[in-house]
Formats: structure tokens, sequence, C-alpha cells
């Protein structure tokens, strides 16, 4: 493997002289780390460690900010997590000398994620169980036919499981289907302690509802029957020049973007070092070879987490409360990106290099794809009647450049998009799919039940024998703005109601923005309600406009939703960065995983709620917010047995970022559609 790590190193080296200073780990890089993980004795077939993720350790801030094309590269180093004799250890590992220059433990509540072959004891383990075969062989069931799935167990102060790296486990029947999450084998909760792997409870209820019918379950297009949804006639966007967009190595340039993506075994998917090229200004600052300036919007941004509570607190459900960032991993779960049905024609794919347990390399295929989008919308417009002998028809198509990840996390689905559009907005936006997580029972209709409902069923009645059980969705997002340099403010413009005293025109009232910096991290947390509006901005008061406003964007945030657990709930404490929809922190580069660097079975004492009980200033610093895209979902019939896509979003957007509107000298369309605005 030596032998083969030297030469692929080789070959980048000769192909690709200089590297990004946050390009992700090669296939050359991990096996490097594998190698010295090896000879350290930290790996390897004769001891118990475990391997849980291996990236990239990213320089300095400031040595990035620095850095330009051409420059010689900067320090390569891994950042390697793993159980060490059964504690939590990060490792650094200097991938030029090639050799562990730090090595340290871990002290956090929480434990470090599930790890690929610790989630398969599930396949093996029960099996093994005489209670569990009682279990199966008392539902009438197939042994070869249920299939026991890692389920994260969180934390409630339970005394027995305290100390311990534990997993639950959930069975289904995949008889008669591939949609096996619509067959629950309901009543069994079993929990394995990874370290010693056995199994440390059992149980399963004295009443046992039906494992649902499988009928009707399956989604795929092959088994359907008529009648069908009735067809569309197809639907081609074509660019017979190609695309405009150019993907060199990570970076992207697409219009007057640039902006560098990387592929994240735990976030998914990060973009950095975003830069919008400014043709509206005058100023001779950092420049590009046509004169143009490149001005710095975002210096980071990603899912932090995701945090999925289900809300019904019965024997085998209570613990359903997910981290699925920290607990699993985005990116470790993304698949393969379907070409035509995923993302469009002419769309372009990144793959990823992530490190397996036994720190091998292995590539998971067109993770991200990058594609321009044009859905018939309108950039801007207008058409003017009231002159006369002149006819003003202006019109001008939007056209977006989209990066696109999907993430399968058991049964839900996730499309995850960033939009750039030429007059300077990112719009994100989260789509949630997939299987529900469905809770079988005796009952077929809600008119009929045959058990006691007193406290509820906690969900809908989707199918019969089946509930769709409520939860949450919450996708925090971290947002490293950095307009126009690092050193920002947050400012809360909140629109106040005004009374008119005296008014001879009748007029009673009137709104104005009142504006407030906030000083301190705690001034800046923010609850978002309709009856007390307000914008949200990142200024940078060191650099004003020709007019004296301080550039900016601000943050528009789309339909979102709020926690209602009580805050002394234990998923409530761990999920703590739902508070609130917005924070502001000062920026540290340890402070990036809202719910804490280990969420898997934490007691909330680490993570985004902690960091900002600090009370930093953040005023005219290098600042990070935190926004949380929120749902409450609730299922329906609709759903069963495969959900449609519910999206939800947010825009960064430019608030006198520019000296005008940056798009006005936009072309329009000429083709023969066209022919009547020419």
């Amino acid at each position: 493997s030596i032998f083969f790590s030297n030469l692929i190193n080789i070959f980048f080296l000769f192909f690709f002289p200089f590297c990004h200073p946050m390009d992700p780990l090669t296939v050359a890089e991990i096996l490097i780390v594998q190698t010295v993980l090896k000879e350290s004795s930290r790996l390897g077939t004769a001891n118990s460690n475990v391997l849980h993720y291996v990236v990239l350790e990213l320089p300095e801030k400031e040595e990035v900010l620095a850095w330009l094309p051409g420059n010689p590269n900067l320090p390569r180093k891994a950042m390697v997590v793993m159980s060490v004799e059964g504690k939590p250890h990060k490792l650094i590992v200097d991938l030029k000398s090639k050799r562990v220059i730090e090595d340290q433990i871990v002290e956090s509540s929480g434990r470090p994620p599930a790890s690929f072959e610790e989630l398969q004891l599930g396949l093996t383990l029960p099996h093994e169980d005489p209670r569990f075969l009682e279990s199966i062989a008392a539902r009438g069931l197939s042994l070869s036919d249920v299939l026991c799935l890692p389920l994260t167990g969180g934390w409630f102060g339970i005394p027995e499981e305290e100390g311990k790296r534990l997993l639950k486990f959930q069975c289904f029947d995949t008889n008669g289907t591939v949609n096996f999450y619509m067959r629950p084998v309901e009543g069994i909760a079993i929990l394995i302690d990874l370290d010693s792997r056995q199994i440390l409870s059992y149980y399963d209820r004295i009443k046992k509802p039906p494992v649902p019918k499988g009928e009707g379950t399956d989604y795929r297009l092959k088994v359907q029957q008529p009648p069908f949804v009735t067809p569309l006639n197809p639907i081609s966007i074509e660019q017979p020049q190609g695309p405009s967009f150019k993907i060199e190595g990570h970076q992207v340039k697409w219009a007057d973007w640039e902006f560098h993506i990387r592929p994240d075994p735990r976030a998914g998917m990060v973009i950095s070092r975003v830069t919008l090229k400014d043709q509206t200004q005058q100023q001779q600052q950092q420049q590009d070879n046509k004169g143009h300036i490149q001005r710095s919007v975002l210096y980071e941004g990603f899912i932090s987490e995701m945090f999925v509570p289900y809300q019904d607190p019965s024997e085998g459900w209570y613990f359903r409360t997910y981290f699925d960032a920290g607990e699993y991993g985005l990116g470790i779960l993304a698949l393969p990106l379907q070409p035509l049905d995923d993302c469009p024609a002419h769309a372009k794919y990144i793959d990823a290099v992530f490190a397996a347990p036994d720190g091998s390399p292995y590539v998971t295929p067109n993770m991200i794809c990058v594609f321009e989008r044009y859905a018939g919308d309108i950039s801007w417009r207008h058409s003017e009647a009231l002159l006369q002998n002149v006819q003003v028809r202006e019109v001008r198509p939007k056209v977006t450049l989209v990066v696109r990840m999907v993430t399968s996390v058991g049964n839900y689905d996730y499309i995850v998009d960033w939009e750039f559009q030429t007059d300077g907005v990112i719009q994100v936006k989260t789509g949630l799919t997939g299987s529900l997580m469905v809770k079988a029972t005796e009952m077929e209709t809600i008119e009929h039940p045959t058990e006691d409902t007193s406290d509820g069923i906690h969900g809908t009645l989707v199918s019969e024998n089946t509930i769709g059980v409520s939860h949450d969705h919450f996708l925090n997002f971290y947002l490293d703005l950095d307009i126009d340099g690092p050193k920002n403010s947050f400012v809360e413009g909140k629109l106040t109601r005004k009374v008119v005293q005296n008014s001879k025109f009748g007029r009673k009232s009137y709104w104005d923005m009142e504006r407030h910096t906030a000083q301190t991290e705690e001034e800046a947390r923010i609850k978002l309600t309709l009856t007390k509006p307000s914008e949200f901005h990142v200024v940078n008061t060191n650099k004003k406009t020709r007019l004296g406003n301080p550039v900016g964007y601000r943050l528009v945030p789309g339909a979102t939703a709020a926690s209602l657990m009580a805050l002394d709930d234990p998923p409530q404490m761990r999920g703590a960065f739902t508070d609130n929809q917005l924070w502001v922190t000062a920026y540290n580069a340890s402070e990036k995983w809202a719910a804490g660097f280990f969420p898997s079975q934490s007691h909330g004492d680490d993570g985004l709620a902690v960091w900002s009980n600090r009370n930093r200033g953040i005023e005219n610093t290098d600042i990070v917010l935190w926004y949380t895209v929120g749902f409450h979902h609730v299922p329906c019939q609709e759903d069963f047995p495969i959900m449609p896509t519910i999206s939800g979003s947010f825009q960064l957007k430019p608030t006198n970022f520019f000296e005008r509107n940056p798009i006005v000298k936009t072309k329009p369309n000429f083709g023969q559609e066209c022919a009547d605005f020419t």
C-alpha cells in the first residue's frame, strides 16, 4: 500500500501542481492516513479500536484567505476520529511527514458515531438470541424475512445506560415489498452495548399488533398497475453551446460567482470561499484579470446538524430523537445521483472520497451535481403603457446555478440545493421525501378503534394497521458570512408601527425600521414571529457604498417551525439549537456542529446553546450565523406509501452590497419565442 500511495502522490503532484487548501482528502492521502495508523498500532486486526471518520483538517482561516492560486500549497493534514481502548480520540496526521502530530482524548458526555461495521450488528446479533427467535415465531414470521435496523438511543438519564455506547434496533418484515419501512414488527425493543457487542436488554410487549400488509406499499414503477397518472409530454431544456459554468477540481465558476465545493462525511457537502465579481464598483481593490472586483460573501456554509424527534413517548418510540449528521453522517449516507432524474441533462458531477472503517479509501460516484436551471421564471421586467410613441417591454429570464446532493438517512431522503442567482442572491433549499416511519396498530379505521386511544395515537392512520407518527425535522445551517472581509456586524432591523398624531390627512399609522446592532451573542438570539417582523443583516461597517450605506447581506427566512418540546426534555436539551431559529456567535474554528462534536448520547453540555452562553462580543469582528429550517410533520394518507417532496428554504440576499441593480445590463433572449420583445 505504501508503494501504491507513493505512486498516486507522484501522479497528483505531476498533473496537479497545486491544490486548493480546502480540497477534500484524496485517495492517496487517505492511504497515507491508513498506513500511519497501522504502523502506530492504532488500527489493525490485532486490536478492537474503531475508526469513525477521516476528514481534511482545515488550515487556519487567515492562511486560507491569504492563499491564491499559484502560491505554494498549504500544509495538508487529516483529522481522524477513532475509539482507542474504548475512549474517543481526535488525531491529527501530517500528510507530508506521515506521522501523528496530535492525539488527544475527547472529553465529552457524547459518544462517537457508530461505525458501519457496528451498524451491521442488527443483521446478526438479534438472530442469535432465543428471546428474539421466540418473538418472531409468535408473530408467525419467517426469520429470513426479518431485518433489524440500528437506531441511536438518545440519552434519558437512565443509570444503567450511563457510560456505554448504545444502539437500539427496530425490526421489519421484508416479505413482499422493498418498502419494508411500512411493515414494522411492532413491540420489540432491543438495546445493544457496542463495546461489549451484547444485548443489554430485550423487551417484547404482551399485546402484539399485527404486521401491516405488504400489498400496496411497493413504490417501484415495474410493480405498478393501471390506471396510471395522466402522462405529460416530455420536457427538455436544451443547451446547444453547453453549460455556462466551469468546474476546475472542486472550484466552480459561473456568471460572476466563484466558489468551492467539498464533499464531507458528516455535513454532506460544504460550500466555501464564495466570492462575487462586482461590475458596479469603481474601486480598484482585489481584482481579477479583467479589472472587475471579486468580493467575498461566504467563507463556509453547510448543514451543521439535522434533528428529527418523533412525538410518541411510548416504550418503543420515546427514544427516537435522531441527530442525523452527527450520529450517522449525511455524506456517508449519500448515494450516487441518478442522471436525468436527480439532475437534468448537462449536469456535471463530483465524486466523493471517504475512508472505510478499516481506513481504506472508497469512492461515492456522482455524489454532487451542478447544473443550470431555467423554469420559465423572470429575473426582472417592466412594461410601460403611459408613454406616448415609445414601446417599453423589458423582460429578462431567470437562469440560476444549482449545486445539489441527496442523502438517504434510513427511511428519509433529503435533497439539499444551494442555488446561485445572477443578482447576488443565494437560495438554500431542502426537500424531504422517502418513506414515513410508521407504527403498527390493530386499528384498520379511526371510526372503529380496537385499542386504547385515550392518549391519542401520536399521528395519523395512513393505511390499515399503519400509523404515520408525528415528528419534526430541524436542519441547522452554519453560515460563516464574510461580507467584504471577516470583520462584520449583525444588525436586527425591527419593523415597528408608528402612530400618526393629529394628521390632517386622516392617516393613523405607518411602520418604520428601527436598527439595532448586536453587541454580544445574547443580543443575537432570535425567535421568529409574524407579529414582530424583523430583517436580519450582516454588514461591514468598514466598507460603504458611495451613498454611505454599510455594505451587507441579509438572511431572508422562509417558512419554518420552532420546537414545541419542553426545554428540560432530554431530547430538547441535546437539540437546544432549536430554542431559537437564528443565532449569531463569534467565529471559533472548533465550533462547527450545532449539537456538539459528539451528539450521540450527549447530555446537552456541548453545542451552539452552550457556546452562545459565553456571550462573546460580536460587533465588527468575525461572526457566524446559525439558521434552522424547521418542519412539523403530521402525516396524511397522501404520504403513503412514499412521500411527495415537501420543501423549505431561506435566502442570503445582497442589501446595499452593490451600487445598483447588478443585473440591469443583462441581455434578454432573442429566440423566435421572444420576437415580440426585440
